[in-house]
C-alpha cells in the first residue's frame, strides 16, 4: 500500500469498556487458538489487520467479530475450502493483510504453493478436488460478477446445497467487507 495507514492504532488501556470487550473477543477468542501463524496483535497489543477498526463503534465491530467467527468456525467447509474462497476475496481485492494471514492459515490447513500461488492469479483450475475447484470458482464469480448465472447457482446449489451456498455468499460477503476496511483505511501489512 502506497500510503500510510489512516487509523491510529488504540491501545489496550484507552479502551472503553464495550471497547475491551470487542478488543478481548478478537484478541483472546478462537482466532488466536491453536498456533500463531500471523501477526494479530503488535508489541504493544494493538490490533492488526482491520481488526482495529472494529474498535471505532463496538456495536457495529462486535457484530463484525462474531460474524466473522461464525462464517469461519461454524460452516460446513474444510478448512481447506474457506481458505480458498477467503482468498480468492484477497485476490479480488488485492488485500495484503488478507493474503498474508489466510496464506499462512491456508498451508496450515494444508494448501500448496503452487495452489497458492494460482489463487494469487485468481485461478480455480488448480484444484483436483472439484469441490474446492466449485468453491474457488463460485468465490470468483461472487466478487467479480456479485452475482451467479442460473447455471453456476445449479452448479453450486447441487455440489453444495442451498445452506453451503449461503455460507459461501456470507463468507465472501464478510471478507469483502474486511477488504474495503483494508482499502479504505490503508491497512497494510505488520511491521516486522
Amino acid at each position: 500500500m502506497t500510503s500510510p495507514q489512516r487509523l491510529a492504532k488504540l491501545s489496550p488501556g484507552s479502551l472503553d469498556e464495550a471497547q475491551r470487550r470487542v478488543y478481548d473477543a478478537i484478541a483472546g477468542g478462537r482466532r488466536t487458538s491453536g498456533p500463531r501463524l500471523y501477526t494479530l496483535v503488535d508489541d504493544e497489543g494493538g490490533l492488526e489487520g482491520p481488526f482495529n477498526g472494529f474498535l471505532l463503534h463496538p456495536a457495529v465491530g462486535g457484530a463484525l467479530e462474531q460474524l466473522g467467527s461464525a462464517v469461519r468456525f461454524e460452516t460446513s467447509f474444510t478448512h481447506r475450502a474457506r481458505e480458498i474462497a477467503i482468498l480468492m476475496v484477497a485476490q479480488h481485492w488485492d488485500a495484503a493483510f488478507m493474503r498474508y494471514s489466510h496464506e499462512a492459515l491456508g498451508r496450515h490447513a494444508g494448501l500448496t504453493d503452487d495452489e497458492l500461488a494460482a489463487l494469487r492469479d485468481g485461478r480455480a483450475d488448480v484444484f483436483d478436488d472439484p469441490a474446492e475447484q466449485l468453491i474457488a470458482r463460485t468465490a470468483l464469480l461472487l466478487v467479480s460478477a456479485g452475482d451467479l448465472t442460473d447455471d453456476d447457482y445449479a452448479a453450486a446449489t447441487a455440489a453444495l446445497g442451498e445452506r453451503g451456498l449461503f455460507e459461501l455468499v456470507a463468507l465472501v460477503g464478510y471478507y469483502v467487507t474486511l477488504a474495503l476496511h483494508l482499502r479504505v483505511f490503508r491497512i497494510g501489512l505488520p511491521e516486522a
